[in-house]
């Protein structure tokens, strides 16, 4: 059979059962990728050319790094005291969701949840409320911040790999404000929807401190690990090995530490690490790559470039809010990863700056998840915690607050986009 059909065949069967199979999308991936090596769609050569082992160096290691993070406890006992000082319940709310973003931006998404979670639920428990509301906007508060940096969530990685951005480019690109900023401006907007979904709770809460740092070591690590990507981004202009040498090497001292001083066994803290998502981005990277090798991308990115003709602002508008409606009920990290060529093929042909398209593609993938409980890994983890509870999330609830969550941050960050970079 021709190569080019089985490649198609294979993406589109795996992207079905992403859908209906959740729970074993790493299985699918894979066995995805080596279907496509039997069948000689693609080589091993290629395949392996195909996986960009850079961003899985930065994954796993911070992986790692969070995992320690998060054990210390010092994410959970800073939650506590911002609790303990703000002056009213719906500020502390509201802080904890700013602290979930800060977190996230430099953890991943299920991470920072799984930190702050226990805060939120014992601040609900203190009050005899549903904490619904208040995981759903810990969870959709992760999903935006993990946009803002290089090292924040898959997406952004899968971003700077094949872009070749670097962790400050970021923040100023080619001298322009980047998609940090545009994220930022997103999350000050959609603050007011959180601030109006929790304006009714006035009364002040004084929670008992449980909450003892066990270490700060791990917070230097992480903060040092942060200084030198930024710094790495001087020697590597490339972005081709650096950041995930220094991801990878930072994780393993991390480790390390946790074993000697916290006698955790090294093996242990390797099998608490997200080996499910690492297996499955290594699966997507060879399925999606089979696409691009068979030309399938350049088909797709004529296809977008004829419905919209010449106009720029059309191409732009559809790119972010298609990704916004499909991100919404499928995985972002296969869908960004196919689409991430195209947009690249569209801006030639419309002979435009192909960072505006590559934004607005990252925008839409990364915060359409927040729609619907299953649009994000973080949101699923955090229903999950919920019905754990006693409190199972419907879609209706979770959209309530999720909609106009995400219209106003990809309202504000599409216009900031549009704007630097038309």
């Amino acid at each position: 059979m021709d190569p080019k059909i089985i490649s198609l065949i294979v993406f589109l069967s795996a992207y079905i059962l992403f859908i209906l199979l959740p729970c074993r999308r790493s299985t699918v991936a894979l066995a995805g990728s080596l279907l496509l090596v039997l069948t000689q769609a693609v080589s091993f050569k290629e395949a392996f050319a195909s996986v960009n082992w850079n961003v899985m160096g930065i994954f796993v290691g911070t992986l790692a790094i969070a995992d320690v993070f998060m054990q210390s406890r010092v994410p959970a006992y800073l939650a506590e005291m911002i609790v303990d000082k703000a002056k009213s319940t719906t500020w502390s709310i509201l802080l904890i969701c700013l602290l979930t973003g800060i977190i996230s931006a430099f953890v991943e998404n299920v991470a920072t949840v799984l930190i702050v979670a226990p805060i939120a639920l014992c601040l609900a428990r203190k009050l005899k409320i549903n904490p619904t509301n208040m995981m759903i906007a810990i969870a959709v508060s992760s999903n935006l911040q993990g946009a803002a940096t290089l090292i924040g969530d898959p997406p952004s990685m899968l971003l700077g790999g094949f872009t070749k951005m670097n962790f400050g480019d970021f923040f100023f690109y080619h001298g322009r404000p980047s998609i940090f900023f545009a994220v930022e401006l997103g999350a000050l907007v959609s603050f007011f929807v959180l601030y109006f979904v929790f304006r009714k709770h006035r009364e002040k809460v004084q929670l008992v401190a449980v909450e003892k740092v066990r270490s700060w070591v791990p917070t230097v690590l992480l903060v040092s690990l942060i200084v030198l990507l930024a710094a790495s981004s001087f020697l590597d202009t490339g972005f081709s090995y650096l950041a995930g040498q220094l991801c990878m090497a930072f994780g393993i001292i991390a480790l390390l530490w946790d074993k000697f001083v916290n006698k955790r066994p090294f093996l242990s803290g390797m099998k608490c690490l997200d080996w499910d998502t690492t297996f499955f981005l290594m699966g997507i990277f060879i399925i999606v790559g089979s696409l691009s090798l068979t030309g399938w991308t350049g088909v797709i990115a004529d296809y977008l470039a004829g419905l919209v003709g010449g106009n720029i602002f059309l191409g732009y508008t559809a790119i972010v809010f298609i990704s916004v409606i499909l991100s919404a009920f499928i995985d972002n990290v296969p869908f960004l990863a196919a689409m991430l060529p195209v947009a690249m093929i569209m801006a030639d042909k419309l002979q435009v700056n192909p960072s505006l398209f590559l934004f607005g593609l990252l925008i839409g993938a990364s915060l359409g998840g927040n729609i619907t409980p299953i649009g994000a890994s973080a949101n699923i983890v955090a229903s999950g915690l919920l019905k754990k509870e006693g409190y199972p999330v419907k879609f209706a609830a979770f959209m309530k607050i999720g909609i106009p969550f995400t219209f106003a941050a990809v309202s504000a960050a599409y216009l900031f986009v549009w704007f630097i970079w038309k």
